[in-house]
């Protein structure tokens, strides 16, 4: 079978035409469809990048996560507890007067201790009134104060001598959370 002249460039036409049409529909769809997979591979290395970072930051994220552990503990050890407000302020009266007694200072007065309530924590202060014959028993006394475990931290110190003996007064404040105390000195009051 013979193809005439006319025949084939009817068939070359149509091929071209096919061609053409094969190029124009089918050109955007492989431009696309690579399009579509360098937006992937993209995604893919930044994901492996944040991948990356984070795995390097892990031993950094490791010591703050210890370190703020470490601060959470030191800041509960320093703290007074007890069951309500009252029975903290107690405490902290009492953990001042054993300190001055250890350090030779006699305890003439306390004041009812001062509160204040903040979000989660309450902020007691207690003021005293003392008595020593030697003034190296308050260097003493202002020591345990700095070392004291909850923490007793020193606001205000008066001291006056009068012959052989030291009077004078000290305020130191205290904290404790607040959870479970607030509700209970509310109801109280």
């Amino acid at each position: 079978m013979q193809i005439s002249k006319r025949e084939r460039n009817i068939l070359l036409l149509a091929a071209a035409v096919a061609l053409l049409f094969a190029v124009t529909s089918g050109w955007p769809a492989v431009t696309s469809a690579y399009a579509q997979r360098q937006g992937n591979i993209e995604s893919v290395e930044i994901d492996i990048a944040r991948e990356q970072r984070l795995i390097e930051n892990t031993a950094s994220w490791r010591e703050r996560r210890v370190e703020v552990e470490s601060q959470i503990a030191e800041l509960n050890r320093q703290s007074f507890t007890g069951e309500t407000i009252p029975i903290v302020e107690a405490n902290i009266q009492r953990e001042l007067s054993l300190l001055a007694r250890d350090s030779g200072i006699t305890v003439s007065s306390t004041r009812l201790a001062d509160r204040l309530v903040t979000d989660d924590w309450l902020f007691i202060r207690q003021e005293m009134s003392f008595l020593t014959s030697d003034q190296a028993n308050t260097a003493r006394f202002l020591e345990r104060l700095e070392n004291s475990v909850p923490r007793l931290r020193v606001t205000a110190l008066n001291v006056n001598r009068s012959r052989n003996q030291y009077s004078g007064s000290i305020t130191v404040v205290g904290f404790a959370r607040s959870e479970g105390l607030v509700a209970e000195a509310t109801s109280n009051r």
